[in-house]
């Protein structure tokens, strides 16, 4: 699998398992996903993931 791909049209995430992830997310990375965040695109593939999560981090040290 590829960082790029679509990990939701694949099937290895689902609704349930989504939440999970974006509690991992605010865990493991101690950012806050605000609503606004909630936005599939964000959560599309590990790359965007990635992109989402260095976006907050540095909003955080700004």
């Amino acid at each position: 699998m590829a960082d790029d791909e679509d990990i939701f049209s694949t099937g290895l995430v689902n609704s349930l398992f989504a939440l999970q992830l974006v509690d991992f997310i605010q865990n493991e990375f101690k950012v806050t996903v605000d609503n606004e965040d909630l936005d599939l695109d964000n959560f599309l593939s590990v790359d965007a993931m990635d992109s989402f999560v260095t976006r907050k981090l540095g909003s955080v040290a700004a």
